[in-house]
């Protein structure tokens, strides 16, 4: 048993400092009730208010936030077909997942390769698109990495894999204890 196991979950205050913030585990709605409590922004995802909070708990200047990601544009409208050509800021929109379902099939939803492609591919047609769903396939296939702020399913998953037998109601109590633990 390693020595820190036994350290308990100290209280979410602005009294902690931002080093013992970011040894434990905090919902994204505890993190939000301690900004408010200090007068921060709640904006910008656990990310970027971990990082805000940490440097205020330690009297450093908040870091930069990162710029959003261009959401403005035009977004297509129905009909849309194969020569039809992506906008910038265009959106995984209804009209393109009907788009989709009709050119693909019913296995079609939209995938990080796909978001990303509708995000990042402005000015390529929907036909490029449908081929790239088509030519992303077996990478989609593999396990992706799940992102870390999705904490809880990367647990998840990864705990079912070393309890393949394991029921949900075991897999959530190994999460409960986990959490309790510090990171470090």
């Amino acid at each position: 048993m390693r020595a820190n196991e036994e350290e308990l979950r100290p209280a979410l205050t602005p009294g902690l400092t931002g080093a013992e913030l970011l040894r434990w585990y905090w919902t994204l709605a505890e993190l939000s009730g301690l900004a408010r409590r200090m007068g921060l922004p709640t904006a910008g995802g656990k990310p970027a208010l971990t990082a805000r909070l940490a440097a205020a708990l330690d009297g450093l200047p908040a870091p930069e936030p990162a710029r959003p990601a261009r959401r403005g544009g035009r977004q297509l409208t129905a009909p849309v077909d194969g020569d039809t050509v992506i906008p910038e800021g265009q959106r995984c929109s209804q009209v393109l997942r009907e788009y989709f379902l009709r050119e693909i099939g019913p296995g079609f939803h939209f995938d990080a390769f796909m978001r990303d492609y509708i995000a990042r591919q402005a000015g390529h047609t929907l036909a490029e698109a449908v081929a790239h769903w088509h030519a992303t396939r077996p990478q989609a296939a593999r396990p992706q990495e799940i992102g870390a702020q999705f904490e809880l399913n990367r647990f998840l998953r990864d705990w079912h894999a070393r309890h393949p037998d394991g029921t949900r109601r075991e897999a959530l109590a190994a999460w409960q204890l986990h959490r309790a633990r510090p990171r470090s």
